[in-house]
C-alpha cells in the first residue's frame, strides 16, 4: 500500500471516528491499551460488503455524513469500525486496525526500536478532542493503526 493510500486511509478513519465521536461522545469505546480499538475494512463494492458482513455477523450499518463511499460498522449497537470503497485494487494490505495504546507518541517510539517505523504525517490529534491516532510498519512493512484516548500535547 502506498504511502497516500495509507494517508487516506488513515484520513477516512479519522472522518469516521470523528462522525461517531459527534453522535456518541464516548466512541470508540475505551477497551484497554493492547486491545483491537477500531477497525477499517476497504472493498471495491461497499453495498455487497454491507450485505455480506451484515448476514455473516449481524452488523448494521449506519450512513458516515458527508460521503456515500464509507458506512460505520455497528455490532450489538456499539460502533467498531468502518466499510469504506477502496483507493484503488484490493491488497492484502487494504483495511487497517487500530489497537489501543496510553500514548500513541511513545508507541511509536517503541516500535522504531523494534525494528518498525512510522508513516509519514503521523502521529494526529482526532478532532473533537476523542484521541491521537498513528499508523506504523512492523519489521515486514505491515501497517497496523494505533490509537489513545489521550491527545497529543499541542
Amino acid at each position: 500500500m502506498t504511502r497516500v493510500s495509507l494517508l487516506t486511509v488513515a484520513a477516512m478513519a479519522a472522518l469516521g471516528v470523528a462522525v461517531v465521536a459527534q453522535s456518541k461522545p464516548q466512541m470508540p469505546a475505551d477497551v484497554g491499551a493492547g486491545r483491537v480499538a477500531w477497525f477499517d475494512i476497504s472493498t471495491s463494492n461497499v453495498a455487497r460488503a454491507k450485505e455480506f458482513y451484515g448476514k455473516l455477523f449481524g452488523w448494521t450499518f449506519a450512513a458516515v455524513e458527508g460521503t456515500d463511499q464509507a458506512a460505520e460498522i455497528n455490532s450489538r449497537g456499539v460502533a467498531i469500525g468502518t466499510i469504506r470503497s477502496a483507493d484503488g485494487p484490493i491488497s492484502g494490505f487494504n483495511g487497517v486496525v487500530y489497537i489501543q495504546v496510553e500514548d500513541v507518541r511513545r508507541a511509536g517510539e517503541s516500535a522504531t526500536a523494534l525494528g518498525g517505523t512510522i508513516v509519514e504525517g503521523f502521529p494526529f490529534n482526532l478532532p473533537n478532542g476523542t484521541g491521537a491516532i498513528s499508523i506504523i510498519k512492523d519489521p515486514s512493512a505491515h501497517p497496523l493503526g494505533l490509537y489513545s484516548r489521550a491527545r497529543l500535547p499541542e
